[in-house]
């Protein structure tokens, strides 16, 4: 099921950039960070109601997304991580594939060896986890499961 309503407007210039190039192109492999592939995650945020649209490294394994919430290593967890918790329901875009599912923080043995994936597609991953005291975040989307 497609998320539906308004979006907010994004105030970052280089992420607006990159949704700007999506919607341009109507792919996510229209944009890349470092030369490697992002896909576009969309959740409402829980206060506003409005959908919010972030590119973020493309982590997946058998359909499964996996969002990294590194924030560059920095000693808090990026704004988008807590807002999209509060879903019942994630879009991801991969290329100019749309599927949907629930989200859910992934602790323990399955955080780790997600973690091996996301460092795999991004080796910065792991310099990000070096510069900060917390434990960087990992969210999946699952589609297909209820």
């Amino acid at each position: 099921m497609a998320l539906e309503g308004d979006y907010a407007q994004e105030k970052t210039g280089w992420v607006a950039d990159q949704l700007a190039k999506i919607d341009e192109t109507g792919t996510t492999s229209s944009v890349a960070v470092a030369g490697m592939s992002v896909v576009l995650f969309t959740y409402r945020g829980p206060k506003s109601g409005k959908l919010f649209r972030r590119p973020l490294m493309r982590v997946e394994k058998d359909g499964v997304y996996a969002a990294v919430a590194s924030l560059g290593g920095a000693p808090e967890n990026p704004v988008w991580f807590s807002a999209m918790l509060k879903n019942d329901e994630v879009e991801v875009q991969d290329g100019s594939t749309v599927v949907s599912g629930p989200v859910r923080e992934i602790h323990g043995a399955e955080r780790e060896e997600w973690w091996t994936r996301a460092v795999a597609a991004y080796p910065p991953y792991a310099d990000y986890q070096e510069k900060t005291d917390r434990l960087i975040p990992i969210v999946l989307v699952e589609p297909g499961r209820a």
